[in-house]
């Protein structure tokens, strides 16, 4: 029946776009003029709607163009310089996030989290997580203990494998989990506790389906999609689920709440709560659980992900491998753990992660901002209230900013000498007022894992087995199956 049911809304939603061609729009000056390129709205959407795509859009109609959706604009913005100008420049005019009816299903008013709030609730809130984080991951050697601790746990699965080919994704998501758990629990999982597991599975389908078609027809629908049965549900029991594992966390704390010793983040929103009894900064235990669960969303799934590619991209460049694990070994050697004082004398492992992140895109078209006024970038007119997305892929892969956008080249991190460099257009966290508040904690997990895993083993896939860098796109970019062989070194 859902299938049907669904069938049968996709075939309506096919017929209404016969009947109403959607246009890709230019805001110019004071014209609005619309180019003629028809968009279909089921396959291009806002998340599906391919980064690669917008790219070819915006060879043609520029770097900022509008995808009228129905009654409602996007705008993309592309290139380095353009995304600049919106997201750093013009900071404070596209900071908002827009609302959409499954964003509002599932976050609202004063418990919109962290990644769905605006306005003084947003900006309390992310000084709160990011102060709350430099505590208890950056300010003192405690996380680096806890990070490589956990790489401990994860090689010792590895090993477990015995030389046979495995999947690496639920280990990797469990040792990347296991950090922000530190962070937010104060206490890490056993990669066997059930319940951990299942909190990691909704995490993955919640990050997949928000991407998904499903998410695009409930906004659409939303009347309708509300009553339906079919994969739209799963976003919504997916978070209820997570939120109840979250709630139970919080319970817990309660029990033996110290305010003379904070533990964790929870302990510290708690504590907050008490401070600020108008509730009008989102100190309420509502938005507690929803906080914590943009925390495992975005500090969670990235990372792992990012790591993910990282395995494809050294087993099909085995060169680089060897050439990491010579500097490792020459830095380091095969027995003491590695720290994040090695990294200054790991220049090319450290360039080679800073290409695994641009070339694994692992959130090709960022979020979605909102215009808080009329506003211009460039010389196009972005009316107030205009829905707009940051296309961070562009950045990545910019024709002017890199030498080999398409290809897997750390030297695009190295001077002639071979000394890392910063490059400006390198955004994978993207950048301004909204970027990603966990940036030093995810890069700390990144290079601590990363150096970790190639300290101790070689890594390669099956024979004759070419593995894919195409992808699996929702709200991240997920690599497609893949198994490996762990040869301890």
């Amino acid at each position: 029946l859902s299938h049907f049911i669904s069938h049968y809304i996709i075939k309506i939603v096919r017929v209404r776009n016969d009947l109403f061609l959607k246009f890709i729009c230019l805001f110019k000056g004071d014209i609005f003029k619309e180019a003629p390129f028809v968009v279909n709205v089921l396959k291009r959407t806002i998340h599906l709607l391919s980064a690669c795509l917008c790219i070819q859009l915006a060879d043609i109609y520029g770097n900022v163009f509008c995808v009228h959706l129905g009654r409602h604009k996007t705008v993309f913005v592309s290139g380095w310089k353009m995304v600049k100008e919106a997201i750093v420049t013009q900071a404070e005019t596209f900071v908002d996030r827009p609302y959409s009816p499954m964003v509002t299903r599932i976050y609202s008013g004063n418990s919109a989290g962290l990644f769905f709030s605006n306005g003084k609730v947003w900006r309390r809130q992310r000084r709160f997580a990011m102060a709350t984080i430099r505590t208890f991951a950056l300010a003192n050697s405690s996380m680096e203990q806890n990070i490589c601790s956990e790489s401990l746990h994860l090689q010792e699965a590895m090993e477990k494998e015995e030389g046979q080919p495995f999947d690496p994704v639920p280990l990797l998501n469990n040792a990347v989990a296991n950090i922000i758990c530190m962070i937010v629990f104060r206490r890490r999982f056993d990669y066997n506790d059930q319940h951990f597991q299942n909190m990691l599975k909704k995490l993955t389908d919640v990050a997949y389906l928000e991407g998904s078609i499903w998410a695009l027809l409930y906004d659409a629908f939303p009347a309708l999609m509300k009553h339906l049965p079919g994969p739209h549900n799963d976003i919504f029991t997916s978070s209820r689920s997570l939120e109840a594992f979250i709630r139970t966390e919080i319970e817990r704390h309660k029990l033996d709440l110290d305010p003379s010793n904070p533990r964790d983040y929870i302990d510290c929103f708690l504590l907050e709560e008490k401070h600020n009894r108008s509730n009008d900064v989102g100190f309420e235990e509502e938005n507690l659980a929803l906080c914590c669960l943009d925390l495992f969303l975005a500090g969670s799934e990235t990372t792992s992900k990012t790591l993910q590619w990282g395995l494809i991209y050294l087993i099909k460049s085995p060169n680089i491998q060897e050439k990491v694990q010579a500097e490792i070994d020459g830095v380091i050697g095969q027995v003491r753990q590695p720290t994040m004082v090695d990294k200054a004398n790991l220049p090319y492992t450290d360039a080679v992660i800073h290409e695994i992140q641009r070339m694994g895109n692992i959130v090709p078209l960022n979020g979605l901002r909102m215009a808080a006024k009329d506003s211009k970038l460039g010389s196009y007119i972005i009316p107030k209230g205009t829905t707009v997305m940051p296309n961070l892929t562009s950045v990545l892969f910019d024709k002017n900013e890199w030498e080999n956008p398409h290809t897997f080249y750390p030297e695009h991190f190295l001077d002639t000498e071979g000394k890392f460099v910063k490059r400006e257009a390198f955004l994978p966290f993207s950048a301004g007022k909204r970027a990603c508040l966990g940036e030093g904690l995810a890069r700390m997990e990144l290079f601590l894992f990363f150096v970790s895993l190639l300290q101790k083993f070689h890594f390669s896939t099956v024979e004759g087995v070419e593995l894919s860098t195409e992808g699996i796109t929702g709200a991240t970019r997920t690599p497609c199956p893949f198994k490996v062989f762990a040869k301890p070194r």
